[in-house]
């Protein structure tokens, strides 16, 4: 394949097409995917499908749904990485390199930098980014992507009854 045919280069087609890798699981309002980078185990992202430029260029259902669907995957994260020693979940809605709806949903450790902790995920220095060790890998990472598709496609599941029923969770970084 080309470089410029490589599934990186159109993440949302190629996931229509099951071509894209990283999918976890389609959900309503698009496809939930685990991240390039794996530094902080967990990471995902919900890119919208169809491709739409920015949430307030869908209709207000449509973009209700995508913030549930967002928070669908964060419960998920939690439900997974709560053992690992999760404290939160940061979501973030950016847009600014990748010109299309997709959310970030990222998982805070109490294991990470004190000085880092409550800052934005992208004070990261770059080299996290891009360290082929943090790289996601189907060795490295398989488990951790089957048990967030799993707990994703129970979430979608369940009724909705259930949902928002755990205890609230408090920041590590301020006890």
């Amino acid at each position: 394949m080309t470089e410029s045919g490589h599934w990186r280069h159109d993440r949302i087609g190629a996931a229509e097409t099951g071509r894209n890798p990283m999918v976890l699981t389609r959900l309503p309002s698009g496809f939930a995917v685990i991240g390039d980078t794996q530094f902080l185990p967990g990471y995902c992202l919900l890119l919208a499908a169809p491709r739409t430029g920015a949430l307030t260029d869908l209709p207000r259902p449509a973009r209700q749904r995508f913030l549930l669907d967002m928070s669908l995957i964060g419960e998920a994260i939690e439900q997974v990485c709560w053992p690992d020693g999760l404290i939160r979940v940061n979501y973030e809605i950016l847009g600014n390199t990748d010109p299309y709806l997709h959310a970030h949903i990222f998982p805070r450790y109490r294991w990470e930098p004190h000085d880092l902790l409550p800052m934005p995920v992208w004070h990261y220095p770059a080299d996290r980014w891009r360290d082929p060790a943090h790289a996601y890998s189907p060795d490295r990472h398989g488990d951790l992507r089957d048990r967030l598709t799993a707990a994703l496609n129970n979430l979608l599941a369940t009724p909705t009854e259930h949902e928002g029923a755990h205890a609230p969770r408090s920041f590590a970084g301020s006890e």
